[in-house]
């Protein structure tokens, strides 16, 4: 196999930094351990993030996720872990992680986590007829 799971996340200039303009990425795959039983835990995930000088890579982004694959953690944590993560190195204007979780005894999870730059004031949403 010539690609493996990474922590590294890469990065690229925002090729228009001066505008406000959001990303969104479905991330359907994503596994990680339930911590309690090892059994897997499955997730949908929901990248939406206002950039601000650098955008985050998709092959990076896919290797990155792929390295959860074989370790325990809750939902919360592993969530805002990713948020975090994402956040250090784009250092966006505003990020937002919604983790959609397969039920587990029963129970769908999801998991919403935030991150805005200091002094980041969203616009006013515009609705169009």
């Amino acid at each position: 196999m010539s690609t493996k799971p990474s922590k590294t996340l890469e990065t690229f200039p925002n090729p228009e930094p001066k505008r406000d303009y959001t990303i969104r990425m479905r991330i359907p795959e994503f596994t990680c351990l339930c911590p309690k039983t090892g059994q897997p835990d499955f997730a949908t995930m929901h990248l939406e993030y206002i950039p601000d000088k650098t955008c985050v890579e998709l092959k990076s982004l896919k290797l990155y996720m792929w390295s959860f694959r074989e370790e325990g953690a809750f939902h919360e944590a592993v969530t805002n872990k990713i948020l975090e993560d994402l956040a250090k190195a784009t250092k966006p204007r505003f990020m937002r992680l919604t983790a959609e979780w397969y039920v587990r005894g029963g129970i769908y999870t999801t998991v919403v986590a935030e991150h805005a730059a200091k002094g980041f004031k969203p616009k006013p949403k515009i609705e169009l007829p």
